[in-house]
């Protein structure tokens, strides 16, 4: 059985919260805000919904999103989430400083989420990774999520990856690009400050490349 959140939970709450995945001690920090960050540490539907959120949307805020939502709703329990009424979960998403750009869409989005851990995990995000030992099917598991594509689900395979321990024989060759040590192309990469800048950068030169070739075509 890959590493993974499990009963060695430490520190869970303020600054500085961790979890040990397996042997390793893994503190997330892609939110740059304590509490959000603690709580991506803690609560693996928690960093699942931080991942749905990261998309037209500054990744650090995206992260920010389920600490917006737990404080307002009073809990992340996906079976609460996809029992909530929609009208009143969207307005708890979008009130300022809302979840998301588009916070009522994705309030709509997470709550899929939520339906889709219920039906298939039994409301337990974190055996989307925890039962199975194969990349390959670790990544079907994640395209099959709500609000996930190939991309997101390799973004999040290589997160899992870099940051939580989950290595599955041949997981960079699997998982693409955005697994390769030392690059700084996505959320996986961002553990601190620095990391955040550089990933922007990288994705603001691919945004600009991508624009010049449709102007020359």
């Amino acid at each position: 059985m890959p590493p993974h959140f499990g009963g060695n939970l430490i520190g869970s709450c303020g600054a500085g919260a961790a979890l040990y995945i397996g042997a390793m001690q893994a503190t997330i920090t892609i939110a740059q805000d304590p509490a959000a960050d603690a709580l991506l540490s803690r609560d693996p539907f928690a960093l699942l919904t931080g991942m749905l959120l990261d998309q037209q949307y500054p990744m650090e805020h995206a992260f920010r999103g389920p600490a917006k939502l737990l404080d307002r709703f009073g809990t992340l329990d996906p079976r609460a989430i996809a029992a909530a009424e929609p009208g009143a979960f969207a307005d708890l998403a979008a009130t300022p400083p809302a979840i998301h750009r588009y916070g009522r869409s994705m309030a709509g989005r997470i709550q899929a989420l939520a339906a889709h851990v219920i039906e298939h995990y039994d409301g337990d995000a974190e055996r989307i990774w925890t039962e199975t030992d194969d990349t390959a099917d670790l990544l079907n598991r994640l395209r099959e999520l709500p609000g996930f594509g190939d991309q997101k689900a390799r973004i999040f395979a290589a997160l899992l990856g870099k940051q939580l321990g989950i290595q599955p024989a041949g997981w960079r060759e699997a998982i693409g690009p955005y697994a390769e040590p030392g690059s700084f192309r996505s959320v996986a990469d961002v553990v601190d400050a620095e990391s955040l800048t550089k990933v922007r950068a990288f994705k603001q030169q691919v945004k600009a490349a991508a624009k010049a070739k449709a102007s020359d075509g």
